[in-house]
């Protein structure tokens, strides 16, 4: 995949909805399923939601995320999740007046670049025999 349409229009790796304001462009939430073992429920996660500049504080993302929330609720679903920066204060107060919650005692992790393939390249599965995935 080169690029974000390749992704979202070919292989349908994740979704997107578009904000508009009078025509133009004023944001958006990527999205994709994600799934809860300790609730055995699909939920969404919110990979990443933007607003231009121009529109902020002014409902956009509120919207965006209220259309997030109707996704879940009518699919049956048991939550929406997203990551934010620490640093990211306006975004954190933001998701604080909604009713979001802070997750504690969760740490993200990520394996890409040189250790990704690093990891993928390396032979055997410790005796394990492996079924399932993509």
């Amino acid at each position: 995949m080169n690029s974000v349409r390749d992704a979202l229009f070919e292989a349908k790796a994740a979704d997107v909805v578009l904000a508009e304001v009078d025509g133009s462009t004023a944001g958006y939430a990527l999205f994709f399923r994600s799934f809860s073992t300790f609730l055995m429920r699909p939920g969404i996660y919110l990979e990443d939601l933007f607003v231009r500049p121009e529109y902020r504080k002014q409902g956009v993302g509120l919207a965006l995320l209220r259309h997030l929330a109707q996704h879940a609720v009518d699919r049956g679903y048991a939550r929406v999740e997203w990551s934010v920066l620490k640093w990211n204060q306006l975004a954190i107060d933001f998701y604080n007046r909604i009713g979001a919650e802070p997750l504690d005692g969760w740490t993200t992790f990520r394996l890409s670049g040189v250790a990704l393939d690093s990891l993928a390249g390396q032979s055997g599965t410790e005796g394990a025999a492996l079924h399932g995935g993509e």
